[in-house]
């Protein structure tokens, strides 16, 4: 491949057998990402992404951002603070205000764990400050009554391993959830050929002041705080391998010159969904996102003796 579009081989025979009626689609679990930004002296700000560990079974080897499912309790009622419910679920395109809810804090939780990034306070204008650092764990043991004031790993780790809920978490450490520090930027949903599918939502959010991002997700080798163009740059050499959907949101961020600017700006993005097409023509396998022709694959059918895997779309 000319560039570091993640393209699975067993695509061409998937699409084959959907067309065919021989695959059924299944239903795409919701999910929620974030483009964590920071501001640079170089001009324009750097997102935080993870390099996905080369064993995992989807996309592996990819740059990607924080995230991941949302937690079937992550509806449960929260303390909140910012843009009210029924207008996160206007803005995110769905019916109810515990949907809403429930991708908001997938969003925040799920930055939490993997990156060690707390986007809430301990009231709704503040914001936690280094949390996890031992500095944090004495004041916050100070503030709560913490007796050991270690326990703000155990809690990631706890919700990491879904034996806390971020409700419970919050409710523990007095804190509110600070949906106002997100914003929602783009939503692409998995190919219905594709065995693991997503419906996911875009976030994104400026690093908080006095907070770090850690290399703590256990699906990923390799952190970087990367200015946009250079990492479209990168993608575009073939040296940094990235679904369409991060590539296309890398692309958006470049025209902004600070996290706050991208941030003001998430209530313009469009909030479609996007979706690849496959088609058959002529034996010819046409992969598309609409609205996104830069992605578009043409594989043409593997000849005798030749295999899925040589069928990169050249």
């Amino acid at each position: 491949m000319s560039n570091g579009q993640w393209y699975p081989p067993e695509w061409p025979d998937r699409i084959r057998a959907l067309a065919s009626g021989e695959l059924t689609p299944v239903a795409p679990k919701r999910a929620a990402t974030v483009m964590l930004l920071r501001d640079t002296p170089d001009g324009g700000p750097a997102v935080h992404m993870l390099r996905r560990r080369a064993s995992m079974a989807f996309a592996g080897g990819a740059y990607a951002y924080p995230g991941g499912g949302v937690d079937p309790r992550d509806d449960r009622p929260v303390r909140w603070a910012g843009p009210s419910l029924e207008s996160w679920a206007a803005r995110l395109g769905v019916d109810d205000t515990a949907s809403a809810q429930a991708i908001v804090c997938a969003a925040v939780r799920e930055t939490y764990e993997e990156a060690g990034v707390l986007l809430a306070g301990r009231t709704p204008d503040t914001v936690v400050g280094a949390v996890g650092t031992a500095d944090a764990d004495a004041a916050d043991a100070d503030a709560a009554g913490d007796d050991d004031g270690e326990g703000w790993e155990a809690d990631r780790q706890a919700l990491v391993d879904r034996e806390l809920s971020f409700a419970e978490f919050l409710d523990r450490r007095g804190l509110v959830l600070r949906s106002d520090l997100l914003g929602a930027w783009a939503r692409w949903i998995t190919p219905e050929f594709e065995p693991r599918r997503y419906d996911t939502w875009f976030f994104v959010a400026a690093l908080p002041q006095g907070q770090q991002a850690r290399n703590v997700s256990t699906e990923a080798d390799h952190t970087v705080w990367i200015r946009p163009v250079d990492a479209a740059a990168g993608y575009d050499k073939g040296e940094l391998l990235m679904m369409p959907p991060t590539i296309s949101t890398l692309r958006a961020l470049t025209a902004f010159p600070t996290a706050g600017t991208a941030l003001v700006a998430a209530g313009e993005q469009d909030l479609t969904p996007v979706i690849a097409r496959a088609a058959l023509v002529k034996g010819e396998i046409v992969l598309s996102w609409p609205g996104h022709e830069e992605f578009t694959k043409r594989i043409e059918p593997a000849a005798p003796g030749r295999t899925a895997e040589d069928e990169d779309g050249r």
